[in-house]
């Protein structure tokens, strides 16, 4: 008998032509943080799903309490204490929090109706376990995404789950709210629970895991204690090689104002915006969950209208209705939700990087497919996206390649501003540096970037100023000789 709460041995898993696991070996002890970690595409998310029921196993074994399981389905997972807490919330927007919680497993009367009463007593006394101070009659589009990753954690939790999988819990979530669920997580732990905690944030495997495993191209590398590796050491197990000069920037004088936004106002959502974007400089937006820099962007865009204010190009005054004035006046906007907002996901990757060109390849309803295959073919080469071939779904890209497949489409409208929100958001290590040397590219040729980022340390070293904004507010402006992180959370949590 084996004292391990969880063990998956040799799993191999495997794909029409590609083995996505090869003989992965992984381990997770009662009340332990334990942390996958790998570039898009190592196979954690497989690893994740064949746990979970939702991919079926080829080779391998897996023991839960030193029994050997077979898991053919999610109802076989959750028999066996199994929850996962997926990166795309999965809830039911249109029903409450109760509902949601007890989704498909409802208490009945003995008239064979649903318990209402029961439910929600159950799911209220679950919201105040956790002191999130919510109704369980709430619906769930009412909350933000913070307090929703906190309801599918307490769904977990009401299965009495003794193994939870967390996958990248805090990628939208502030850093209030990030201390909130590291003390549920501790919380947990005392209760026996153990937890697979995936992310790319490598300062926060330091602060809750317990052991690290790390996989890469489908294959298992090597466990390691936390307290006992470094952020240098997880990086070359991740890529295979040492990743020197991580944070790729070369900083030199910016030019003239190319964008200037003056006293933007949008009632209960922006006061008096106002900055200037210099010819080849990269401009850091920072601030908390809900500080109002995306809703800036899509104004400044054309995808949200605003009451008061003007934006200038290059001196002169323009109209921004909608993304096509935007896009006439050499504007481009990657989105921070690129599943969502940004890409058509069973569309192919030539589908999303061509569609903002097609007038430069059609005449008379006729495609110019050797000039749309040129363009296509520069961008893959160029931004080293990672694809079979041009004809590949994009959904069946790893998330780095898909914020590459976005980043072409706009790069092939030829932007002289590019407003970057989240750039990095989910994306491992090695695909973070491809895309700050693409950053830093850019500029180099005279492009002028936004960037809105959660990631301090990003914003930091990838800036040459940052704005920071609080409840609507541009707070400060800062230039690069008096960035810290104290000083940006200063700003951003209101100071003066």
């Amino acid at each position: 008998m084996s004292s391990k709460l969880l063990e998956m041995r040799e799993v191999s898993k495997k794909f029409p032509g590609v083995y996505a696991l090869k003989g992965v070996n992984f381990e997770l002890e009662s009340g332990e943080v334990h942390a996958l970690l790998g570039e898009n595409g190592a196979g954690k998310s497989t690893l994740m799903k064949i746990l979970g029921g939702i991919y079926r196993i080829d080779e391998g074994k897996i023991f839960i309490n030193g029994q050997e399981v077979k898991i053919d389905d999610v109802k076989d997972a959750q028999k066996y204490g199994i929850s996962i807490i997926h990166q795309e919330i999965v809830l039911v927007p249109y029903l409450s929090i109760a509902e949601n919680i007890y989704l498909g497993r409802e208490p009945m009367t003995k008239a064979g109706f649903i318990d209402e009463h029961t439910m929600f007593e159950n799911a209220q006394q679950f919201l105040d376990d956790f002191d999130l101070g919510l109704s369980a009659r709430t619906l769930i589009n009412e909350l933000t995404v913070a307090q929703q990753q906190m309801i599918e954690i307490i769904k977990a939790v009401s299965f009495n789950s003794k193994i939870i999988v967390m996958d990248e819990p805090t990628s939208s979530l502030s850093e209030k709210e990030v201390d909130f669920l590291f003390k549920t997580i501790r919380n947990l732990k005392q209760q026996g629970v153990g937890m697979v905690y995936i992310s790319h944030r490598m300062n926060e495997l330091f602060e809750i895991t317990d052991r690290i495993t790390v996989m890469r191209d489908g294959t298992y590398i090597g466990t390691v204690k936390t307290k006992e590796t470094t952020n240098e050491k997880l990086i070359a197990m991740m890529v295979g090689r040492e990743l020197n000069n991580y944070y790729v920037r070369d900083f030199s004088a910016p030019g003239e104002t190319v964008l200037k936004v003056s006293d933007l106002t949008k009632k209960g959502v922006l006061e008096g915006a106002s900055f200037e974007l210099k010819k080849g400089e990269i401009l850091g937006f920072a601030g908390l969950v809900g500080a109002g820099r995306s809703e800036l962007m899509k104004c400044i865009f054309g995808l949200d209208s605003f009451e008061q204010g003007e934006i200038f190009v290059n001196g002169s005054k323009v109209a921004i209705k909608n993304p096509n004035d935007a896009i006439r006046h050499k504007i481009a906007y990657v989105t921070e939700n690129r599943k969502e907002e940004g890409l058509f996901l069973i569309k192919s990757v030539q589908y999303n990087m061509t569609i903002k060109i097609l007038d430069e390849f059609m005449k008379f309803f006729r495609v110019n497919a050797k000039y749309e295959n040129k363009e296509t073919d520069h961008y893959i080469n160029e931004l080293s996206i990672k694809t079979p071939n041009a004809e590949q779904e994009v959904g069946n890209l790893s998330g780095g390649n898909q914020q590459k497949v976005l980043i072409s489409r706009w790069l092939a409208t030829n932007p002289k501003v590019l407003i970057l929100d989240e750039p990095t958001r989910g994306v491992d290590v090695g695909a973070k540096a491809e895309i700050y040397t693409i950053m830093n590219r850019l500029v180099k040729e005279g492009v002028s970037i936004i960037m809105i980022s959660s990631e301090l340390p990003e914003v930091i070293n990838m800036s040459d100023r940052v704005a920071v904004m609080c409840k609507g507010k541009i707070q400060t402006i800062l230039n690069k000789d008096h960035f810290s992180q104290e000083t940006i959370m200063h700003y951003a949590t209101g100071g003066h």
